[in-house]
């Protein structure tokens, strides 16, 4: 519901999305998230409402920002920056905090959604010059914590904000994050400490890392994986949703080591992964990413990505 700074629903705080009607700003003559919502649950179907909380632009974009873009005058102020072609809301600034609070307030408020989502967007980088100039005015004002704690802190205090945001407009709504399935790229990388969010309460109710990972991957194995996130998880409630990726049937699995086959010539992998998965004690169920890398596949899989359909839907039974 907000890719980029903006909104696909009707929102007072950020600009109508590109992607409703072609232009940032254009008012598309309809609402996407009202219709979702209600066509979804005329279905039987819960609908949560998918969230980048600090990317304005990707790198390398060009598609130009509306002058009703909180974004533009907050790159003036500081409070988002420009960073390698993209633009980002600074997580330090308390101003950018709010508005992203505020923006996911608005969402719980005004449309029955089921719940709020996160996705894995959090620092986009690990160069101190990002930031230098916010951490510079932290430690001139007494701040201790070395730069990687301290922009782990940052997004600790989002979530923090953005879960009693939720739970204030409606207790029934959840809150949770899709970060990446390798534990040291969430902390290192995007400075984002899953471990705290998992082992206190008031941050999320569940988790869904993104475990695009096979058995035999070289790094980060299926089930190791999951039940190291399985076990990170110490505050009751909080559930674990595992992600899966079907985008991989039949593909290379470039940085695998020596998995990087094993998604060419399968027929159950993502059977025996929700099978695998199921064996965790915190496991309430799966993700699939992408919808079209299994109801519309490439001509090239589609006969294998049939079978794995087939064999999916027979343990779902």
């Amino acid at each position: 519901m907000r890719p980029y700074s903006d909104a696909l629903y009707n929102s007072q705080y950020f600009p109508w999305s590109y992607l409703a009607a072609g232009t940032e700003g254009k008012n598309p003559g309809f609402d996407p998230l009202e219709i979702m919502v209600r066509e979804a649950h005329k279905r039987g179907l819960e609908i949560e409402a998918w969230i980048n909380p600090y990317r304005v632009r990707s790198s390398g974009y060009k598609q130009a920002l509306s002058e009703e873009n909180p974004a533009k005058a907050m790159v003036r102020s500081g409070d988002a920056i420009e960073w390698n072609g993209g633009i980002y809301y600074d997580p330090a600034s308390k101003k950018a905090q709010e508005l992203i609070v505020n923006g996911v307030q608005e969402i719980v408020a005004n449309y029955d959604v089921d719940g709020i989502h996160f996705d894995d967007y959090f620092y986009p980088t690990t160069d101190a010059a990002f930031d230098a100039d916010s951490y510079k005015q932290y430690k001139n004002s007494g701040g201790k914590l070395a730069l990687a704690d301290w922009r782990r802190e940052n997004v600790n205090q989002l979530i923090k904000q953005v879960y009693a945001a939720v739970k204030q407009e409606d207790s029934s709504v959840r809150f949770g994050v899709s970060p990446q399935g390798n534990l040291s790229n969430n902390y290192n990388q995007q400075f984002i400490d899953v471990e705290f969010w998992l082992s206190t309460g008031g941050y999320v109710d569940y988790i869904c890392p993104q475990i695009y990972f096979g058995f035999n991957n070289g790094s980060c194995p299926y089930a190791e994986t999951v039940a190291q996130w399985n076990n990170l998880i110490r505050v009751s409630g909080i559930d674990l949703y595992v992600g899966l990726s079907p985008f991989k049937l039949g593909q290379e699995d470039t940085w695998a080591g020596n998995g990087k086959n094993e998604w060419k010539n399968t027929t159950d992998i993502l059977q025996r992964m929700v099978e695998t998965a199921r064996e965790e004690e915190k496991y309430q169920g799966f993700v699939l990413f992408r919808y079209d890398s299994l109801f519309q596949p490439a001509g090239s899989v589609k006969e294998q990505v049939a079978v794995e359909l087939k064999n999916l839907k027979d343990i779902l039974k």
